[in-house]
Order: C-alpha cells, then sequence, then structure tokens
C-alpha cells in the first residue's frame, strides 16, 4: 500500500484506513498467519508521538478502552464497540491456541529424537529469505538465455543445508514417520518407473510436507538421448507428476547428474526453472564430500535415495540419521530446498 494522505486519514475519522482494515482482516486469519503478520511487523508497534493510533491498536490487543468522557471521547473509530472488542479477544485467542500447540509439537519432536536415536536435537533452520537469492549456474556448468541454472549450492550465509532423496524404488514407511514426528523439510526427485507402482506413499510424504520434483521417467543419461527424447523423458513426468501429486514441479534433476544443453532446453520448454545437483551424497554408513576439507558449506545440496538394506548396510532412517548427526554437530539445520529456489 502506498502512504497514507489525508484522504486516507479523514477530517475526524479515526485512525488510517489501512489500520482498519488490518483489524478486520485479522478477524478472519488463523493464529499462525496472525503471528506470522504481527512478527513481521504488519502490525507496527506505534510510537509515542501518535497517541490515537495507540489507543486504536490497544483495542486490538486487548488493553482497556478509554473511557467515555476521558481521553479520545467523541473521535469516531477510535474505541472499538463490542463486535470489534469481540474479534480481538478472538485473535488473542487463536494465538494463545497456536502457541501451545507450538510448545507440544516441539516437545513431540524432542521425544522423537530419543525414539530415533539421534545424538542431539535436530537445530531449527532460519525463517527462509523473503526474497529468493538470485541462481546462476556454477562455473564450469552450461549457462545460456532461457536455459535453467545448474547448481549445487544455493546461494546464502546462512547455516542451512538442502535434503533431495532422488528416485523412488524403495518405499520405507518408517521413513516417512521419522521425517514427519522429527518436522524434517526434504524434496523427493522422483523417477516414474520406481515410483509409480505406488505413488500414494509419495502423495502421503507430500501431505507431511515433502516437496515433489521430476527426475525423468526412466532414469535414462540424458546425453545419449536426442533433444526430442530428452524432452519426452523430462516433459511427460512432468505431467505425471502434476496428475499424481497436484502440483507441476520446478525442478529437474537429470539422472547421474549428466546433462547437456539440450537437457537444459527440454527442460526449460516444460516448466522448469533451475536444475539442482549436490555437493555431498549421504549413506547409512558414510557421506561421500565433494570437498577435501569434509565439511558442510551454507546452502549446500545433499544427494541421497530411497534404497534399503538389499543394497545399503543400513535402511534409510540410518541413512537421516547419519545426515543429522553431521549437519547438528557442525551447526547446521536442514531448510526447504523450495523456500530458496
Amino acid at each position: 500500500m502506498g502512504q497514507v494522505g489525508q484522504g486516507d486519514r479523514g477530517e475526524g475519522q479515526g485512525p488510517p484506513s489501512r489500520l482498519r482494515w488490518r483489524v478486520r482482516r485479522y478477524g478472519l486469519l488463523g493464529g499462525a498467519t496472525i503471528l506470522a503478520l504481527a512478527c513481521s511487523g504488519a502490525v507496527p508497534t506505534p510510537p509515542p508521538a501518535e497517541p490515537d493510533r495507540w489507543r486504536f491498536l490497544g483495542a486490538v490487543t486487548g488493553a482497556p478502552a478509554p473511557p467515555p468522557n476521558g481521553p479520545g471521547a467523541g473521535e469516531a473509530g477510535l474505541v472499538l464497540g463490542a463486535p470489534q472488542r469481540a474479534q480481538a479477544r478472538t485473535v488473542a485467542d487463536a494465538l494463545a491456541a497456536y502457541a501451545k500447540r507450538l510448545k507440544g509439537a516441539e516437545k513431540r519432536r524432542i521425544a522423537a529424537v530419543k525414539t530415533w536415536g539421534l545424538r542431539r536435537t535436530p537445530l531449527r533452520a532460519p525463517a527462509p529469505p523473503a526474497d529468493k537469492p538470485k541462481l546462476t549456474s556454477e562455473p564450469g556448468h552450461t549457462t545460456g538465455k532461457g536455459l535453467p541454472p545448474v547448481i549445487v549450492q544455493v546461494p546464502t550465509d546462512e547455516k542451512v543445508v538442502f535434503l533431495t532423496i532422488d528416485d523412488g524404488a524403495e518405499k520405507d514407511p518408517e521413513l516417512l514417520e521419522m521425517m514427519r514426528e522429527l518436522d524434517l523439510p526434504y524434496t523427493s526427485f522422483l523417477s516414474d518407473y520406481v515410483a509409480r507402482d505406488d505413488y500414494d506413499y509419495f502423495r502421503e510424504a507430500h501431505r507431511d510436507g515433502s516437496a515433489i520434483q521430476n527426475h525423468s521417467i526412466n532414469h535414462r543419461e540424458m546425453p545419449t538421448l536426442s533433444y526430442a527424447e530428452q524432452r519426452e523423458e523430462i516433459c511427460r513426468q512432468q505431467d505425471i507428476l502434476e496428475k499424481e501429486i497436484g502440483e507441476r514441479p520446478t525442478l529437474f534433476r537429470p539422472p547421474y547428474g549428466a546433462y547437456d544443453r539440450d537437457t537444459l532446453r527440454a527442460a526449460a520448454s516444460c516448466d522448469v526453472e533451475a536444475v539442482p545437483l549436490w555437493a555431498e551424497e549421504a549413506f547409512p554408513d558414510r557421506i561421500d564430500w565433494g570437498r577435501g576439507d569434509h565439511e558442510l558449506h551454507p546452502g549446500d545440496i545433499i544427494l541421497t535415495h530411497f534404497r534399503g538394506t538389499d543394497e545399503w548396510s543400513g535402511s534409510m532412517p540410518d541413512m537421516i540419521r547419519r545426515v543429522l548427526d553431521t549437519a547438528t554437530s557442525q551447526g547446521f539445520a536442514l531448510a526447504r530446498l523450495e523456500d530458496y529456489v
């Protein structure tokens, strides 16, 4: 909204219209949204030099209204009536209930740390940036006008990393349970040829908060295919995932990390906005590091796979435990890739 002028304030009409709108609006919002607005500064705390606005906001926060013959009497709109006061109480009750739910969720999360055998409670990621960082292809990767950027790391100074799980072959229910109980964000890059036998599993993961992205139909090495074949592999999977999950992917990871200019052209033609590769790969018994320092760096993308004990020396929860213990010990939190990309 623009600056408040005389037309907004009016003569003797009380507080600015944008503040009246906020009060009306908050009566319709849930506690989470109200709390987010309040914390973001959408409802400003007025300076002492603005007593009229202070009295108005006092009504919103539950402060007593001025007496009928006291300061503010006769100034229409400054003292809220019974419906508005009831609405303010509803807001306060919603905030209290939301805070109680948050406290309960955190207690359950701490209990889950013991259940899943973690060394420490995973760190919480900071709030995502208001504006996503500008992405450019990493040095050495293909770039060009209209081509999605190829990245192994998100540009950020925050100590966050991003967990991504590829293909969809293993559908371990304990993985969903663990990620749900620990409230962990991750991104699934699915290939249809192994995911198609149980998309219900990935719909459940998506309901729990996992983003679902594109890893091609048949997991073929893209540069060995023609442009038309690559487009079929990428774009048809876009359509399948949109139908199965209800959202069209914006990210594509080429199988084996192999791509050429045709891959990027094909991906761009069907709404892919970025091509995330990876900086580290996680297994139950180790992490393969992309750098010699064997350290996570802010914005690193971690790759792992939907695999089980038939191929690994451990389970998917074992792999998650390895990732979390490593990240937490180095002071990193898992964040949601789609909040940054």
